[in-house]
């Protein structure tokens, strides 16, 4: 599986059944022969268990290379080509946004029939957006397979080329922060900021939990929030995101974290006795100000399974959309247990997202597991 790690480079982790033998990473760029342009990455090793061996490697910068290629190997065999398109920055970026699939593979697998359908006649999106909760218990090897990967490359195959961008969820990850901790898969982001020590057996201070990051997509920048280890750190982050020139000369700004500002569904039991109504509390309180504050379009979180989508007007006359789009398979929140008295559209069902950035445009389209559309908006400039 291929994640974006920041501009213009990539994470490539894949597994074997056995430990293999001289493993190998290749890439390159611009569809040109491997053996005169590519470049070989000694992947890092970490071994799960007997039959579960993990290889990964960060490569890149890429550039403004339109077409990026690259393959895994050993000493014996070699993978297929993978290969990822990169349209330009004024070109047409399409995005597919899920979230909160854990615990659900049936349905999962019927939501991902459905896009399989929709993009076989786009086109294949060239990311995915996925706004956290993948697997229901992070340190359960069967749930990332069984609830994640297994769907994914049965059914829709786009995980090789269309990098994922990762928003992390409350199941997500290990909060133990410590050594040796349980984060099977989930250290997408390790060394975003700088990538010495990623081959280091343990890890230190949490740093496989900062997962803070931004990344353009076209004409959109998009910054990753986590919501579930919220610190000084992230915060100065946002701040300095928010207010950079990449942000703020972006055509179209969103943000995505996992836990949504304004939570109206839950379950009665855990939001009001168990005081689950203050779990990411920060989000509303501490981040949204400075959402609307420096011009933020979009925001794009899960946590809550359902639809919802609310477009409100700020102070000085922008508007700010705030999405939930929890609804890729997980078991549904049916039961309202707050009214914000602002959400335009909502939607109590299975669900993903079609996203196209262009020049000018961004079209945002919610489709049922049908297929059937049950929300659409767009923001020209």
């Amino acid at each position: 599986m291929v994640f974006e790690h920041g501009d213009g480079r990539y994470y490539v982790v894949w597994e074997t059944t056995c430990s293999s033998e001289s493993p190998l990473f290749r890439w390159w760029v611009d569809g040109g022969a491997y053996n005169k342009s590519a470049q070989h990455i000694e992947p890092w090793y970490k071994k799960i268990d007997s039959n579960h061996h993990r290889y990964a490697v960060i490569f890149g910068p890429v550039d403004q290379a339109p077409i990026v290629q690259y393959q895994v190997m050993n000493f014996r065999l070699s993978s297929k080509t993978y290969t990822i398109h990169r349209p330009g920055p004024l070109d047409q970026h399409r995005v597919l946004v899920i979230a909160d699939n854990q615990n659900g593979p049936k349905e999962f697998r019927q939501v991902l029939s459905t896009i399989h359908n929709h993009y076989t006649e786009a086109g294949n999106p060239h990311f995915i957006l996925h706004a956290g909760d993948a697997v229901q218990v992070v340190k359960k090897l069967s749930n990332w397979q069984n609830q994640f990967f297994s769907p994914m490359e049965d059914i829709v195959d786009y995980h090789h080329g269309s990098p994922v961008i990762f928003v992390p969820g409350n199941h997500d990850h290990d909060k133990a922060r410590g050594p040796n901790n349980k984060n099977y898969y989930a250290d997408m982001y390790h060394g975003i900021k700088d990538t010495d020590g990623l081959s280091d057996s343990k890890v230190v201070n949490g740093q496989y939990h900062r997962f803070f990051h931004s990344v353009s997509v076209g004409n959109a920048r998009i910054i990753v929030l986590d919501a579930e280890c919220p610190s000084k750190e992230q915060t100065k982050f946002l701040q300095s995101e928010l207010e950079s020139a990449a942000f703020q000369n972006a055509r179209f700004r969103i943000v995505s974290v996992h836990i949504p500002p304004y939570i109206e569904y839950w379950d009665p039991f855990a939001w009001n006795v168990k005081n689950e109504k203050h779990w990411g509390e920060h989000v509303r309180l501490e981040y949204d100000p400075l959402f609307r504050k420096h011009g933020v379009d979009l925001v794009i979180s899960g946590h809550q399974h359902n639809y919802q989508r609310a477009t409100v007007q700020n102070s000085d006359g922008n508007a700010i959309t705030y999405a939930i789009v929890g609804g890729a398979g997980g078991t549904l929140d049916l039961r309202q247990v707050e009214d914000w008295k602002m959400y335009n559209s909502t939607y109590l069902g299975h669900h993903f997202v079609s996203l196209t950035i262009d020049d000018s445009k961004l079209e945002w389209s919610a489709y049922n597991a049908s297929g059937s559309v049950i929300d659409e908006f767009r923001i020209e400039r």
